[in-house]
Protein backbone atom coordinates (compact mmCIF):
# COMPACT_ATOMS: atom_id res chain seq x y z
CA UNK A 1 0.00 0.00 0.00
CA UNK A 2 3.01 2.57 0.86
CA UNK A 3 4.94 1.55 -2.01
CA UNK A 4 1.76 1.27 -5.12
CA UNK A 5 -0.32 4.00 -3.65
CA UNK A 6 2.41 6.49 -2.32
CA UNK A 7 0.30 6.39 1.41
CA UNK A 8 2.29 7.87 4.56
CA UNK A 9 3.21 5.42 6.95
CA UNK A 10 0.44 5.45 9.40
CA UNK A 11 1.30 6.32 13.21
CA UNK A 12 -1.87 5.33 14.26
CA UNK A 13 -4.54 3.01 13.14
CA UNK A 14 -8.37 3.92 13.97
CA UNK A 15 -10.53 0.73 12.98
CA UNK A 16 -14.22 2.26 12.94
CA UNK A 17 -17.19 -0.36 13.29
CA UNK A 18 -21.00 -0.04 13.18
CA UNK A 19 -24.24 -0.32 11.66
CA UNK A 20 -24.09 -0.98 7.67
CA UNK A 21 -27.62 0.15 7.36
CA UNK A 22 -28.17 4.00 7.64
CA UNK A 23 -28.66 5.83 11.26
CA UNK A 24 -29.21 8.81 12.52
CA UNK A 25 -26.85 10.17 15.13
CA UNK A 26 -28.21 13.15 17.41
CA UNK A 27 -26.78 16.22 16.35
CA UNK A 28 -24.22 16.61 19.21
CA UNK A 29 -23.15 13.21 19.00
CA UNK A 30 -22.49 13.92 15.45
CA UNK A 31 -20.50 16.81 15.81
CA UNK A 32 -18.26 15.07 18.71
CA UNK A 33 -17.71 11.91 16.77
CA UNK A 34 -16.95 13.81 13.41
CA UNK A 35 -14.63 16.79 14.46
CA UNK A 36 -13.13 14.23 17.23
CA UNK A 37 -12.19 11.53 14.64
CA UNK A 38 -10.33 14.27 12.07
CA UNK A 39 -8.79 15.96 14.30
CA UNK A 40 -7.16 12.73 15.79
CA UNK A 41 -6.23 11.38 12.19
CA UNK A 42 -4.87 14.91 11.20
CA UNK A 43 -2.84 15.44 14.59
CA UNK A 44 -1.50 11.89 14.37
CA UNK A 45 -0.75 10.54 10.88
CA UNK A 46 -3.64 8.02 11.37
CA UNK A 47 -5.48 5.65 8.96
CA UNK A 48 -9.19 5.20 9.45
CA UNK A 49 -10.47 2.30 8.28
CA UNK A 50 -14.12 1.11 7.87
CA UNK A 51 -16.39 -0.78 5.25
CA UNK A 52 -16.28 1.95 2.87
CA UNK A 53 -19.69 1.92 1.48
CA UNK A 54 -21.97 4.61 0.88
CA UNK A 55 -24.51 3.85 3.96
CA UNK A 56 -24.27 3.44 8.12
CA UNK A 57 -21.38 4.00 9.85
CA UNK A 58 -18.62 4.56 6.74
CA UNK A 59 -20.46 7.15 5.07
CA UNK A 60 -20.68 9.07 8.43
CA UNK A 61 -17.18 8.69 8.45
CA UNK A 62 -17.28 9.82 4.66
CA UNK A 63 -19.50 13.25 6.11
CA UNK A 64 -16.68 13.76 8.63
CA UNK A 65 -14.18 13.72 6.27
CA UNK A 66 -16.09 16.02 4.15
CA UNK A 67 -17.34 18.69 6.30
CA UNK A 68 -14.57 19.21 8.80
CA UNK A 69 -11.17 18.18 7.27
CA UNK A 70 -8.73 20.87 6.58
CA UNK A 71 -7.02 21.65 3.06
CA UNK A 72 -3.98 22.94 4.98
CA UNK A 73 -3.53 19.99 7.00
CA UNK A 74 -2.25 16.77 6.01
CA UNK A 75 -3.88 14.11 4.00
CA UNK A 76 -5.94 11.66 5.87
CA UNK A 77 -6.26 8.55 4.43
CA UNK A 78 -9.35 6.30 5.33
CA UNK A 79 -9.67 3.02 3.06
CA UNK A 80 -12.38 1.05 3.08
CA UNK A 81 -12.29 -2.32 3.12
CA UNK A 82 -15.60 -4.12 1.11
CA UNK A 83 -16.81 -7.45 0.26
CA UNK A 84 -16.40 -7.37 -3.95
CA UNK A 85 -20.06 -9.35 -4.01
CA UNK A 86 -21.82 -6.29 -2.52
CA UNK A 87 -20.58 -3.81 -4.68
CA UNK A 88 -23.33 -1.75 -7.18
CA UNK A 89 -21.95 -0.89 -10.17
CA UNK A 90 -19.07 -3.33 -10.37
CA UNK A 91 -18.04 -3.20 -13.82
CA UNK A 92 -16.78 0.26 -13.89
CA UNK A 93 -14.29 -0.28 -11.26
CA UNK A 94 -12.88 -3.36 -13.24
CA UNK A 95 -9.14 -2.68 -15.11
CA UNK A 96 -5.72 -2.22 -14.56
CA UNK A 97 -3.78 0.67 -14.14
CA UNK A 98 -6.42 2.96 -16.03
CA UNK A 99 -8.99 5.83 -14.30
CA UNK A 100 -12.55 4.61 -13.61
CA UNK A 101 -15.36 7.21 -13.33
CA UNK A 102 -17.99 5.45 -10.56
CA UNK A 103 -21.07 6.27 -9.96
CA UNK A 104 -21.61 6.91 -6.59
CA UNK A 105 -25.86 6.68 -6.73
CA UNK A 106 -27.26 3.80 -6.01
CA UNK A 107 -30.65 2.29 -7.45
CA UNK A 108 -32.88 2.43 -4.24
CA UNK A 109 -34.78 -0.92 -4.58
CA UNK A 110 -31.17 -2.91 -5.15
CA UNK A 111 -29.76 -4.55 -1.91
CA UNK A 112 -25.97 -4.22 -3.42
CA UNK A 113 -24.29 -0.81 -2.08
CA UNK A 114 -22.01 1.76 -4.12
CA UNK A 115 -18.59 2.79 -2.71
CA UNK A 116 -18.49 6.33 -0.30
CA UNK A 117 -16.39 8.73 -2.30
CA UNK A 118 -14.79 10.52 0.65
CA UNK A 119 -12.37 7.58 1.16
CA UNK A 120 -9.13 7.69 0.01
CA UNK A 121 -8.77 4.10 -1.19
CA UNK A 122 -10.53 0.93 -1.43
CA UNK A 123 -9.36 -2.93 -0.77
CA UNK A 124 -12.60 -5.33 -2.48
CA UNK A 125 -12.41 -8.78 -1.44
CA UNK A 126 -13.89 -11.38 -3.80
CA UNK A 127 -14.31 -14.90 -2.07
CA UNK A 128 -17.40 -15.38 -5.11
CA UNK A 129 -20.06 -14.58 -3.17
CA UNK A 130 -22.85 -12.28 -3.58
CA UNK A 131 -24.58 -9.90 -0.91
CA UNK A 132 -22.84 -11.29 2.02
CA UNK A 133 -20.65 -9.02 4.27
CA UNK A 134 -17.96 -11.02 6.58
CA UNK A 135 -15.67 -11.60 3.52
CA UNK A 136 -13.59 -9.07 4.35
CA UNK A 137 -13.00 -9.11 8.23
CA UNK A 138 -10.23 -11.80 7.91
CA UNK A 139 -8.53 -9.86 5.91
CA UNK A 140 -9.39 -6.22 7.85
CA UNK A 141 -8.10 -8.29 10.51
CA UNK A 142 -4.86 -9.39 9.54
CA UNK A 143 -4.06 -5.91 8.01
CA UNK A 144 -4.81 -4.52 11.27
CA UNK A 145 -2.72 -6.85 13.09
CA UNK A 146 0.24 -6.48 10.25
CA UNK A 147 0.24 -2.57 10.29
CA UNK A 148 0.32 -3.12 14.41
CA UNK A 149 3.38 -5.28 14.45
CA UNK A 150 5.49 -2.40 12.09
CA UNK A 151 7.97 -0.67 13.89
CA UNK A 152 7.22 3.38 13.86
CA UNK A 153 10.82 3.81 14.49
CA UNK A 154 13.48 1.12 13.95
CA UNK A 155 15.30 2.52 16.95
CA UNK A 156 12.29 2.12 18.74
CA UNK A 157 10.28 -1.16 19.90
CA UNK A 158 6.29 -0.05 19.92
CA UNK A 159 4.53 -0.88 17.20
CA UNK A 160 2.02 0.86 15.24
CA UNK A 161 -1.07 1.69 17.58
CA UNK A 162 -4.14 0.16 16.95
CA UNK A 163 -7.67 1.41 18.19
CA UNK A 164 -10.82 0.41 17.47
CA UNK A 165 -14.29 2.59 17.52
CA UNK A 166 -17.48 1.39 17.96
CA UNK A 167 -20.24 3.49 16.61
CA UNK A 168 -24.33 1.69 16.91
CA UNK A 169 -24.10 -1.29 15.96
CA UNK A 170 -25.21 -4.89 15.73
CA UNK A 171 -24.11 -8.49 16.97
CA UNK A 172 -20.90 -8.36 14.81
CA UNK A 173 -19.87 -5.17 16.15
CA UNK A 174 -19.97 -6.81 19.88
CA UNK A 175 -18.13 -9.88 18.47
CA UNK A 176 -15.28 -7.70 17.38
CA UNK A 177 -14.94 -5.96 20.51
CA UNK A 178 -14.54 -9.61 22.23
CA UNK A 179 -11.54 -10.35 19.89
CA UNK A 180 -10.11 -7.06 20.41
CA UNK A 181 -10.15 -7.46 23.86
CA UNK A 182 -9.40 -11.17 23.88
CA UNK A 183 -5.83 -10.23 21.42
CA UNK A 184 -2.12 -10.17 22.50
CA UNK A 185 -1.56 -7.90 23.48
CA UNK A 186 -5.57 -6.36 23.58
CA UNK A 187 -6.10 -3.42 21.47
CA UNK A 188 -7.97 -0.63 22.90
CA UNK A 189 -12.13 0.27 22.06
CA UNK A 190 -13.70 3.35 22.40
CA UNK A 191 -17.30 2.97 22.96
CA UNK A 192 -19.28 5.81 21.78
CA UNK A 193 -22.28 5.35 24.11
CA UNK A 194 -26.11 6.66 23.06
CA UNK A 195 -25.21 6.42 19.76
CA UNK A 196 -27.57 2.86 19.58
CA UNK A 197 -27.96 -0.48 19.71
CA UNK A 198 -24.59 -2.57 20.05
CA UNK A 199 -22.76 1.01 21.45
CA UNK A 200 -25.01 1.53 23.74
CA UNK A 201 -24.90 -1.78 25.46
CA UNK A 202 -21.46 -2.16 25.33
CA UNK A 203 -21.78 1.23 27.40
CA UNK A 204 -24.61 -0.28 29.71
CA UNK A 205 -22.92 -3.61 30.58
CA UNK A 206 -19.56 -1.33 31.32
CA UNK A 207 -20.57 0.70 33.51
CA UNK A 208 -22.70 -1.88 35.68
CA UNK A 209 -19.81 -3.84 35.70
CA UNK A 210 -18.10 -1.39 37.11
CA UNK A 211 -21.27 -0.81 39.92
CA UNK A 212 -20.98 -4.54 40.60
CA UNK A 213 -17.35 -4.79 40.96
CA UNK A 214 -17.39 -1.97 43.24
CA UNK A 215 -20.20 -2.86 45.44
CA UNK A 216 -18.29 -6.55 45.75
CA UNK A 217 -15.28 -4.32 46.88
CA UNK A 218 -17.60 -2.46 49.34
CA UNK A 219 -19.65 -5.41 50.70
CA UNK A 220 -16.52 -7.35 51.56
CA UNK A 221 -13.67 -5.82 51.74
CA UNK A 222 -12.28 -7.45 48.61
CA UNK A 223 -9.16 -6.50 46.46
CA UNK A 224 -9.51 -6.12 42.86
CA UNK A 225 -8.10 -9.79 42.18
CA UNK A 226 -10.83 -11.99 44.53
CA UNK A 227 -13.91 -8.75 43.39
CA UNK A 228 -13.01 -9.93 39.43
CA UNK A 229 -13.19 -14.01 40.71
CA UNK A 230 -16.36 -13.31 42.60
CA UNK A 231 -17.78 -11.86 39.87
CA UNK A 232 -17.09 -14.24 37.71
CA UNK A 233 -19.08 -16.28 39.89
CA UNK A 234 -21.99 -14.35 39.96
CA UNK A 235 -21.92 -13.78 36.33
CA UNK A 236 -22.17 -17.86 35.78
CA UNK A 237 -24.75 -17.98 39.08
CA UNK A 238 -27.28 -15.13 36.26
CA UNK A 239 -26.67 -18.06 33.75
CA UNK A 240 -28.63 -20.27 35.79
CA UNK A 241 -31.51 -17.12 36.67
CA UNK A 242 -34.24 -19.56 36.27
CA UNK A 243 -33.36 -21.63 39.18
CA UNK A 244 -33.19 -18.21 40.93
CA UNK A 245 -35.88 -15.96 42.55
CA UNK A 246 -36.14 -12.79 44.23
CA UNK A 247 -39.08 -12.45 46.91
CA UNK A 248 -38.22 -11.80 50.63
CA UNK A 249 -36.92 -8.51 50.24
CA UNK A 250 -40.41 -7.35 49.28
CA UNK A 251 -42.23 -9.56 51.24
CA UNK A 252 -40.62 -8.57 54.50
CA UNK A 253 -41.09 -4.55 53.24
CA UNK A 254 -44.76 -5.56 53.04
CA UNK A 255 -45.24 -7.21 56.19
CA UNK A 256 -42.24 -7.36 58.49
CA UNK A 257 -44.37 -8.01 61.70
CA UNK A 258 -45.96 -11.30 60.66
CA UNK A 259 -43.38 -12.93 59.09
CA UNK A 260 -43.13 -16.21 60.05
CA UNK A 261 -41.58 -19.42 59.64
CA UNK A 262 -44.54 -21.03 57.79
CA UNK A 263 -45.13 -17.83 56.04
CA UNK A 264 -41.50 -18.26 54.45
CA UNK A 265 -42.15 -22.09 53.43
CA UNK A 266 -45.22 -21.06 51.09
CA UNK A 267 -42.83 -18.23 50.13
CA UNK A 268 -40.40 -20.41 48.98
CA UNK A 269 -43.14 -23.18 47.52
CA UNK A 270 -44.26 -20.46 45.63
CA UNK A 271 -40.76 -20.10 44.11
CA UNK A 272 -40.34 -23.66 43.34
CA UNK A 273 -43.61 -23.84 41.53
CA UNK A 274 -42.13 -20.38 39.21
CA UNK A 275 -39.55 -21.81 38.60
CA UNK A 276 -40.96 -25.57 37.23
CA UNK A 277 -43.14 -23.16 34.96
CA UNK A 278 -40.17 -21.52 33.56
CA UNK A 279 -38.40 -24.07 33.11
CA UNK A 280 -41.32 -25.87 31.19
Amino acid sequence: MIKEWQMEFPRLVISVHGGIQNFKLPSKLLQLFSKGLVKAAETTGAWILTEGINTGISQHVGNALKFHASQYLRKIYAIGISPWGIIENQKELIGKDVVCLYQTLGNPLSKLSTLNSMHSHFILVDDGTVGKYGSEMKLRRSLEKYLSLQKIHTRMGQGVPLVGLVVEGGPNEILTVWEYVRDTPAVPVVICEGTGRAADLLAFTYKHTEKILLKIKNSFSFGQKQSHHLFKILMECMEHRDSVSILISWYLLINPILFSVTELLLILRYCLINMIKRRK
